[in-house]
């Protein structure tokens, strides 16, 4: 019998089914900021960009800045406005200790957009500050005016009898200042600061020698031989009589504060008093008329 070589096939695996071909992801639509988000989202990607960029690009001048604004659709106008703010903004130091939260601030400042050159709004600050607040001009910039009181016998009696009704709430502080700084050819900023450092520490000295002249008066007592619920008064009442004395700077504070804000009141409306003839003539003689 004949051995028959037989081959064995292996069975053919049937094919797999193929998975049906998997849609792609619709993308997902980016969820709207609100404009805090947003303004945080620019200033941040402001920064990275500072961060990389030479110090040559971070200048910008002011046409440059009025078209990246055209571009991302801000008026010319705002930037305009946003610009002058920058310009008039003054280096102030803010005060967050106790002395200042217990007994007032050592600077004030109001600031206002109003209409007029700096030129023709210069010359009617002055003549306001000089005439109404007894001050009298200590530095003049281009863009900024300083101011001290003015001193002299005559000038200390116009003060304590308020002559002309103004109230002089400026006539203390160390130094006034304006700064004004033009927006387009019809405004311009202005912004006022008044120093009442001088005035604090005069307060604050105050208080401090009545506390001082209660522990000596205490002192005494004790030495004495009077009783301690006796001896104690003088250096209680110096406590309290200090206190307020010292706390009596808060008034001051506001009431320079007041009159920065009705000078520029009076600016914005036009009120501010013109130099009579009578003041023209004594300026020319090297006078200052009340």
């Amino acid at each position: 019998m004949e051995d028959e070589s037989k081959s064995v096939t292996a069975p053919v695996a049937a094919p797999a089914a193929s998975a049906p071909p998997v849609a792609p992801a619709a993308p997902v639509a980016p969820v709207p900021l609100e404009r805090a988000a947003l303004e945080r989202a620019l200033a941040r990607a402001a920064e990275l960009q500072a961060q990389e960029a030479d110090p040559g690009e971070l200048t910008l001048t002011e046409a440059q800045i009025l078209d990246v604004g055209n571009e991302v659709g801000i008026p010319a106008k705002h930037l305009r406005q946003a610009l002058a703010e920058e310009r008039s903004r003054v280096a102030v130091p803010v005060e967050r200790g106790r002395i200042a939260a217990l007994f007032g601030a050592a600077t004030v400042s109001a600031s206002r957009t109003v209409r007029g050159t700096p030129a023709a709004l210069f010359d009617r600050l002055d003549e306001a500050m000089q005439r109404e607040e007894s001050l009298r001009v200590k530095r003049r910039f281009p863009d900024r005016i300083a101011w001290e009181p003015r001193g002299g016998m005559a000038t200390e009696f116009r003060r304590i009898l308020n002559v002309g009704g103004h109230g002089y709430r400026l006539a203390r502080a160390e130094e006034v200042s304006a700064t004004v700084i033009a927006v387009d050819a019809e405004r311009s900023i202005v912004r006022l600061d008044a120093s009442l450092a001088n005035v604090r520490s005069q307060r604050l000295a105050g208080g401090a020698s009545l506390l001082a002249s209660g522990g000596v008066a205490t002192g005494i007592l004790v030495a004495l031989g009077v009783m301690a619920a006796v001896a104690a008064l003088p250096v209680a009442a110096g406590v309290v009589a200090g206190y307020f004395v010292a706390r009596s700077h808060g008034p001051q504070v506001a009431g320079a504060q007041l009159a920065l804000e009705q000078m520029l009141d009076r600016l914005e409306r036009g009120e501010l008093l013109r130099p009579s003839l009578l003041s023209a003539i004594s300026a020319s003689a090297g006078l200052r008329w009340p």
